[in-house]
């Protein structure tokens, strides 16, 4: 499939536009209504600190042994539970100066930023679309072989078996579990509103975000119902190919792809799209 361009004149046009984000839910919110659609956010994940660091303090002493030459870090969000777990422990600077002297690898522009205000100059960055394969690509060309990952929500087995593959001795190091949020009023509020076919535009930008969905509307007896109106009715908004990828893992085709992997330009391309999407899907399900 192509990437879907910009039309000249970016507008929902009152289409109802559901967002399951949850960090910048509000920000969502906003750049649906400024691009003329009337949005529904519902918070479908919430990062939960591992309440046990016993493995993060054992990590953290090899780092300081000189055990890794090179750190791959996966989020911004996964960095800083680090600093903050480490700082409760040791003293000072004890780890940005043990991160200084290896190799880092950042997975796009977050976790250099966090590393930025460790005073850390900005790493190896991993370019656009920041998936697992250009991660490879980076580390590939490099002569460090004792690796670790600090992972996110979910452990990525493709990232770890293709490091392996170089020869890389790998250790993944997990600080956060993705997780339903407390409320999941909202989310099954648009398990109901997918399912009854009040919705014209789903934008996903993560693939907990898919997962929580169905499976919320797996509890709810409506996960045909979802599959159904996904498929069918919906124009279907992925942010890029790490969620193309899970969208069509779970039998989805993403409809509509910005050209960079960002939330502004997938809320833009859109607004600027979903309309062709909605006339083209509907006509198919007519026929």
């Amino acid at each position: 499939m192509e990437k879907m361009g910009v039309e000249s004149v970016a507008d929902f046009q009152g289409m109802r536009v559901l967002s399951l984000e949850s960090r910048r839910a509000a920000q969502m919110e906003e750049m649906i209504r400024y691009y003329g659609g009337r949005p529904f956010v519902a918070p479908s994940v919430q990062e939960i600190a591992f309440q046990q660091h016993d493995e993060v303090y054992a990590w953290a002493e090899q780092l300081f042994d000189g055990k890794f030459d090179l750190v791959v870090l996966m989020t911004g969000t996964g960095l800083a539970f680090l600093r903050d777990i480490l700082a409760e422990r040791y003293p000072g600077r004890r780890f940005a100066e043990a991160l200084g002297r290896t190799t880092l690898v950042s997975r796009g522009p977050k976790p250099a930023a966090i590393l930025r205000e460790m005073g850390i100059a900005p790493p190896i960055v991993v370019p656009e679309p920041n998936t697992w394969h250009e991660i490879v690509d980076a580390v590939a060309v490099r002569p460090e072989r004792r690796i670790t990952v600090q992972e996110y929500g979910q452990a990525n087995a493709h990232l770890i078996d293709a490091l392996a593959a170089l020869g890389a001795q790998v250790t993944p190091i997990a600080i956060y579990r993705w997780a339903l949020p407390d409320d999941q009023g909202p989310l099954r509020e648009a398990v109901r509103r997918i399912a009854d076919g009040q919705f014209d535009v789903v934008l996903f930008t993560t693939s907990i975000q898919l997962i929580h969905l169905l499976q919320v509307a797996g509890s709810m007896g409506r996960e045909s119902d979802v599959r159904h109106a996904l498929a069918e009715e919906i124009a279907i908004g992925s942010i890029g190919p790490v969620m193309d990828a899970a969208l069509i893992e779970y039998g989805f085709v993403p409809d509509i792809r910005p050209a960079h992997p960002k939330m502004p330009v997938l809320v833009r391309t859109a607004a600027g799209n979903a309309a062709s999407v909605l006339t083209r899907k509907r006509r198919i399900t007519a026929n």
